[in-house]
């Protein structure tokens, strides 16, 4: 009993002592590049000792480095009194401030990349409720009363486009609003109103139904093609009295009761694969995540090995200023400016620290990666193997907890595409012949079988597990289910092509 005391006590203390150099090690490992990218930023804009240097500017920085140097008066106090004149007149508001608000100034001749960088990014889109306000103040509505009900209701309006919350609780919440009486039926003449007059037809509408049938009655209005407003009329009855057998993919209880042939249920289905049940989506498209990869795997056909390098060829690098190291061993006399820039000399030489520390420990996991998964990279994601982040631990030396730092939200450009690092580490199984698995070689599997199936046959989740037995793989039939919805596969009833 004692000894399990001693044990926790002893694990409790190693938690508590944590210097921050490791907690700084732990943050940075965890960085993904563009993560780093801003991070590098914040230290340099934070430390007078920290430069960024940008991709293909070193010799021209260091250059410059040198200019300086040569620039400045040579010779005992002269030399200290001078460079500290310049320290205060480039980092003034840093040494004087309490670290809020803290800004970089430069010399006008030089260019910021920084703020070059800020210049040139794009600004953030507008909201879908700034978009429908924007067009209902031009919209042709002369009653003062449905103008602010109708402006009211638009702040309803999810992302999606629809306004899906209760007129009664809108009613509710405006009472204390002048402007409109908000009556419901002053809501509802104002909902109708957003209906007509608002762009992408469907915004405003209170379910996706309503949705589609506002954007293809106006197909229809729209339509001058006899045989295409016959087909849009077509999806029009569809949605109005046979949605739900729809969405069962219940074709052949639809043609019954309307007595359709194929052809013409085939083309009103294709005009309603033609609309849209979230119109607030094209108006305000989502904002795409710009993923740069952390590693580039190649393949050398020399060696006949797939290499990996960093991908930090765009990537900013930092340094110490020669200036501040320079100026930190000349400084003699005043104590408080020589701590300042010593400390943050030594700021800046940990974080290169750490990140010297992020990239060789990535490396090392990546090199792990190739030598385990070369089947992947080779043959494809059917063939990728378990690898529990406990065993590349084991294999590096390392804590697992450094391993699941190392490959968080990291990815890697290789010959088959881009993938995310996290994805050659799982459990798995063993199959027939007695090779291993992982489960999501596993899932790969179970996309396959979906793609190849007949389409009019599709396959039940009992069949795809008799499929995959047949593939050397036995699993569960629940296992086939919960991996199909994780790879949003429909359920066979729903894949059925009438």
């Amino acid at each position: 009993m004692s000894g399990m005391r001693f044990e926790t006590s002893q694990g409790m203390k190693l938690g508590q002592t944590l210097s921050p150099k490791l907690i700084q090690s732990a943050e940075i490992l965890q960085l993904n590049a563009m993560e780093l990218q801003e991070r590098l930023e914040q230290e340099v804009e934070k430390n007078v000792a920290l430069e960024m240097v940008m991709p293909g500017s070193s010799d021209d920085d260091s250059r410059r480095s040198e200019e300086h140097r040569e620039e400045a008066p040579q010779g005992g106090g002269a030399t200290e009194f001078e460079r500290l004149r310049r320290l205060e007149r480039q980092y003034g508001d840093q040494w004087n401030s309490d670290g809020d608000g803290r800004r970089a100034v430069r010399d006008n001749r030089e260019r910021d990349p920084k703020m070059d960088a800020m210049a040139n990014t794009p600004s953030r889109g507008r909201g879908l409720v700034e978009e429908l306000s924007e067009q209902w103040s031009f919209a042709e509505v002369h009653d003062p009363a449905i103008r602010a009900a109708g402006a009211r209701i638009i702040e309803y309006i999810d992302d999606d486009g629809l306004m899906q919350t209760p007129l009664e609780t809108i009613r509710e919440q405006s009472a204390h609003l002048a402007g409109c009486d908000w009556a419901i039926d002053t809501l509802k003449t104002a909902l109708e109103r957003i209906q007509q007059e608002l762009e992408p037809k469907g915004v405003g509408a209170t379910s996706m139904r309503e949705a589609l049938l506002i954007e293809a009655r106006a197909k229809l209005e729209e339509e001058t093609d006899l045989d295409m407003a016959e087909a849009w009329a077509d999806a029009v009855t569809l949605i109005e009295n046979h949605y739900d057998d729809l969405l069962a993919n219940r074709i052949p209880r639809i043609r019954e009761k309307l007595g359709w042939d194929a052809d013409r249920l085939d083309r009103a289905r294709a005009c309603l694969k033609r609309l849209d049940p979230n119109p607030g989506r094209e108006l305000v498209p989502p904002e795409q995540s710009i993923i740069i990869p952390d590693v580039i795997v190649e393949y050398d056909p020399e060696t006949a090995e797939y290499t990996a390098r960093l991908a930090d060829e765009l990537m900013p690098r930092v340094r110490v200023s020669p200036d501040y190291e320079e100026m930190a061993k000349e400084i003699a006399r005043d104590t408080e400016a020589r701590n300042f820039l010593t400390e943050s000399i030594r700021a800046a030489r940990s974080i290169i620290e750490a990140i010297e520390q992020r990239n060789t420990t990535l490396m090392r996991v990546v090199k792990v990666v190739l030598a385990r998964q070369r089947e992947w990279f080779e043959q494809g994601p059917q063939h990728l193997k378990p690898m529990p982040m406990v065993d590349v631990a084991d294999m590096l030396g390392i804590h697992v907890a450094t391993v699941s730092r190392a490959v968080s939200e990291k990815w890697m450009q290789t010959p088959r595409g881009l993938v995310a690092l996290r994805t050659f580490f799982s459990l798995g199984t063993e199959n027939a012949s007695g090779e291993e698995m992982s489960w999501n070689a596993v899932k790969a599997l179970v996309q396959e079988i979906v793609d190849n199936e007949d389409k009019t046959k599709p396959l039940s989740d009992g069949a795809i597990a008799e499929e995959l037995k047949k593939r050397g793989v036995t699993i569960a039939r629940r296992t086939v289910v919960k991996y199909r919805e994780q790879l949003g596969i429909l359920s066979g009833p729903m894949r059925k092509r009438h």
